[in-house]
């Protein structure tokens, strides 16, 4: 199972800390090699770059988000676009 989570970046015991959102194997550890680099999150600066295309990919292929990359995305209006492509794809 792939899930989306996010990935911890920067220098280690700092406070400023900046994620990636990465498509990574679900009994992989969280620094573990991921599929595919989907996204960035800083939430300091709460500065947020999606690659939807990507993010898409793998949602309509089963991918199950975490709670924070599902209110991140949310927020960003993926879910939006994925309902629109699945009505297209049925009509």
């Amino acid at each position: 199972m792939v899930k989306l989570r996010l990935k911890r970046c920067g220098k280690k015991q700092r406070q400023w800390v900046v994620y990636r959102i990465v498509a990574i194997d679900a009994r992989c550890r969280r620094e573990g090699r991921a599929l595919r680099k989907v996204g960035f999150y800083d939430p300091l600066k709460n500065q947020t770059y999606l690659n939807v295309p990507a993010i898409l990919y793998f949602l309509e292929r089963g991918a199950q988000p975490t709670g924070t990359v599902h209110d991140i995305s949310k927020k960003a209006g993926v879910f939006m676009e994925l309902s629109l492509n699945q009505q297209i794809k049925f009509n």
